[in-house]
Order: C-alpha cells, then sequence, then structure tokens
C-alpha cells in the first residue's frame, strides 16, 4: 500500500464491481448482464461483484448462478461499473468508474459529484463519449430511448384526444411500463395499425402528420414503433401538398435533418452541416414554419445551449393566440432537456407522472393531459420502461471493451501512457482525478 491509499485498490485487475442502480424506483437497468458476466468469467478469469438489489431486472440469483460474489461492498474489485450517476458518499479513493456521469456539458447539479470524484483521485469513463473515430457513439440505450418514447406518446396523443371526446383507434394504447415487452408492444400496435387501415380517423385530426427531429439512434427507435402503424413517410418540403388531398387511413411521418431546422445568419450563405456544428451561433431557427401541419412532434436531437432552438414560448403563444386551434396536441421530448430545444419543456418528468400541459397564454404547466395547451412527454430516463432489452443490447456492446479496462494499468502517473483502445481512452474524462486534456473546458463550471 502506498502512503497516499490509493494504488492498493489495484492490484485484483480481474475483479469488476456491479453497484446497485438507486437513482429512482424504475432503474432496473443493469451495465452487464448475467451471460456476459459468465463470458468474461471462462474466456479472460475476469472475477465480478455484484451489489444485491431488489428492484433489478436480473435478479441476484441471476449473477450468483453465473458464478459472481454478491456482496455489499465492492472492495475488491478496481473498476465499478453502474448506469445512473452515483452519489457521493459512495466512491472510494482511487478507483475506476464507468458509468454515464451526465457531466460533459458542465451540468451543474453533476459537479458536485464530478468535484468529490477529483477529491478522490478517481478516473471516470463515460459511456456518452466512447465513439468512433467519426465520433459516432459506441455504448447507448438511444434506440430503446426512442421506442419508449414514441409508445408514451402515442399513448398520451391518445389520453389528450380522448379528453376532448375524440375517440381514435389510438385509445387503447398503454404506456410502455404495462406492456410485457417489446414484442407485446409491437404485437397491440399491429392491431391498432388494423383499425386505423379499416376505419379510419376523424376527419379533424386529417392529415395526422407526425414530425421527428434527427435521425440518429433515439429518432430510429422512435420511428421502428411507428413504422408498426400504416405510414407514409414525406419529406417536409411537401407537408403543404399533403394538406390538399390527405387519407385519414395513413399516417404522415417526416424527418427533419438539420438544414431543415436552420439557416444561416449572412445573406446568401449555403446551409453546411459542419459549419453549423463548428458555428452553430451563425444560424437561426426556421424549425417553427412546419409546426401548425404537425400533431405530434418527437424532440429526438442533442442540443445544447449554443444552438438555436426548435420551438420558443414565443411563438408557442402566438399560434395560440390564432382563431383557429392548433394541430400540434403532443409532444414527445425525448431529448428532455429542460428549457432547452423545447422551450416550454420546464422539467423531466417520470413514468408514473409523465406528461404535463403547458399553458403558452399563462406560460405554466399542470400534470397530466388535460387542460388548455400542449402536451408534453419529457420522461428523462425511458430505456428504464424496456430494462431487459435495453439493458441486453447495451451489454452486447460494452462486454467487448471490458477485458481492456480490466487489464489497464491505472496507477500509471501518465495518462498518454496508458494502455487503452482509442474509444474508451476519449471517453476517460477524469484519470486519477484531474480532468484529462480533452475535457478541461469542465474546468468552468466547476
Amino acid at each position: 500500500m502506498t502512503t497516499d491509499g490509493v494504488s492498493w485498490v489495484y492490484h485484483m485487475t480481474t475483479t469488476l464491481g456491479i453497484r446497485r442502480e438507486d437513482k429512482n424506483r424504475w432503474e432496473q437497468r443493469v451495465p452487464l448482464i448475467p451471460e456476459h458476466i459468465s463470458k468474461l468469467q471462462k474466456k479472460h478469469g475476469i472475477r465480478t461483484v455484484v451489489q444485491p438489489s431488489t428492484i433489478r431486472i436480473f435478479s441476484d440469483k441471476d449473477y450468483q448462478m453465473v458464478g459472481a460474489q454478491l456482496q455489499e461492498s465492492l472492495l475488491p474489485s478496481s473498476v465499478i461499473f453502474a448506469v445512473k450517476e452515483i452519489p457521493l458518499t459512495y466512491f472510494e479513493k482511487g478507483k475506476t468508474y464507468v458509468f454515464f456521469s451526465h457531466t460533459i456539458k458542465g451540468q451543474k447539479h453533476n459537479m458536485p459529484m464530478l468535484k468529490k470524484m477529483m477529491d478522490l483521485r478517481c478516473t471516470l469513463i463515460d459511456y456518452e463519449r466512447i465513439v468512433d473515430a467519426k465520433g459516432k457513439r459506441l455504448v447507448f440505450f438511444g434506440r430503446y430511448a426512442g421506442l419508449a418514447g414514441m409508445v408514451d406518446t402515442l399513448w398520451t396523443f391518445g389520453r389528450r384526444l380522448h379528453s376532448e371526446q375524440i375517440d381514435t383507434p389510438f385509445n387503447t394504447m398503454k404506456q410502455t411500463i404495462h406492456y410485457n415487452d417489446l414484442s407485446d408492444i409491437k404485437k397491440h400496435l399491429a392491431m391498432v395499425g388494423k383499425e386505423i387501415k379499416t376505419k379510419g380517423m376523424p376527419s379533424s385530426l386529417t392529415p395526422l402528420i407526425i414530425g421527428f427531429t434527427g435521425y440518429g439512434h433515439v429518432s430510429a427507435g422512435a420511428q421502428e414503433i411507428l413504422d408498426v402503424l400504416p405510414v407514409k413517410e414525406i419529406q417536409p418540403k411537401d407537408i403543404d401538398s399533403i394538406c390538399k388531398k390527405p387519407s385519414n387511413k395513413i399516417i404522415y411521418k417526416v424527418v427533419f435533418k438539420e438544414e431543415h431546422m436552420v439557416e444561416p445568419t449572412t445573406a446568401g450563405k449555403q446551409f453546411d452541416l459542419q459549419d453549423y456544428y463548428q458555428h452553430p451561433e451563425g444560424y437561426r431557427s426556421t424549425f417553427e414554419q412546419y409546426i401548425p401541419c404537425l400533431s405530434i412532434l418527437m424532440n429526438c436531437i442533442f442540443w445544447s445551449t449554443q444552438y438555436p432552438r426548435l420551438l420558443t414560448k414565443q411563438f408557442t403563444k402566438d399560434l395560440f393566440d390564432k382563431k383557429e386551434k392548433p394541430r400540434l396536441r403532443v409532444i414527445g421530448d425525448i431529448s428532455a432537456d429542460v428549457n432547452g430545444a423545447i422551450e416550454f419543456t420546464e422539467k423531466t418528468t417520470s413514468p408514473d407522472n409523465p406528461v404535463f400541459v403547458y399553458n403558452p397564454h399563462t406560460n405554466s404547466t399542470i400534470d397530466g393531459y388535460e387542460g388548455d395547451g400542449i402536451v408534453v412527454m419529457a420522461v428523462d430516463n425511458l430505456p428504464c420502461e424496456l430494462p431487459k432489452e435495453s439493458s441486453e443490447s447495451f451489454s452486447e456492446i460494452l462486454v467487448r471493451f471490458v477485458p481492456e479496462i480490466m487489464n489497464a494499468d491505472f496507477t500509471a502517473p501518465d495518462f498518454e501512457t496508458i494502455a487503452l483502445p482509442a474509444e474508451i481512452k476519449n471517453a476517460v474524462i477524469l484519470y486519477r482525478g484531474k480532468l484529462t486534456a480533452a475535457y478541461q473546458y469542465i474546468n468552468k463550471y466547476l
């Protein structure tokens, strides 16, 4: 053991820990499933210590049956894997933690956690920053956020219409948490789709246009759900023509890319994607032109403060000030950035209280789907509504990186010399308590 009390924890480099998730009662996910724990033991000699949990989707017994050691203390493990943020009192001096830290935007509520890890000279690897050479995320729950978010939004839409005395096939939709699994969801959706095809939808809802911002994993998951229904994809430029000759037996899907949502502020300048990413301050939003035509908006994009908003409070107030009742009834804000791309996402929600109504006239919200305004679904941990499938998918990707993480010498004084694959090395936010070069900018938030 060294005098600073740090290095002693690294003599068991082949023991990993899995901490119990306790952020809320809905968080049943795991970073590594029992099947993969078994493979790590047999192929690489990596032992696993697991904290007991009464809510985890894979039971304590499931882990014990594959040889994992079940105990409250994760002391034998040098690297601890989790899913969500970790309480301040949990961290141990000098250890390595792998989880979604939600710190790369300088999120204020997680800065005390980061400071604690710095004080204890911990190393932090963040799943969100495990990317390939092109910056594409490799370890993610995004598809499952999209899947659950779309189901919950269609349920919200059905409830909202029912409260307006408009009966539709969406009346029978349930929240994701009330289905057995993804197969059960798609089976029910097929029945809903059949009813739409045969009976159609009320003329007051026609055309039913659902817009998706973004085309990444989250958007793809949401579209995967919608595509079980009778759907026709259209381009943003075709929205007006669809309104002239719509079908009441089809749902129209439109996917908005960056070039549809913003334009350069400089007259005559053409849109350039890389320029937009590098200089977002040189662009303004044009997205609000599409809002009057949409019945549902699915927000699936990454957003930070330097980017233009999609939908502002002022525009929404102006929309509701008009004589004609707006078509837009529901926003599925899967990104769930508070006062972000959707300015009136005033808070995030949970599966037991998933929606609120924003009233643009009073600039206020009320829980539920009834009342004047737009209903917002902003559940911030949607993948936990499909805990088994999302954990299996996540673990399938993560497990291939685990042996190299476990074999790395996190006692090396120089971060540059540590042997890690580039994808993982890029995701090291803290090394032995210090921000690595790529994340020095976080200092301004501490």
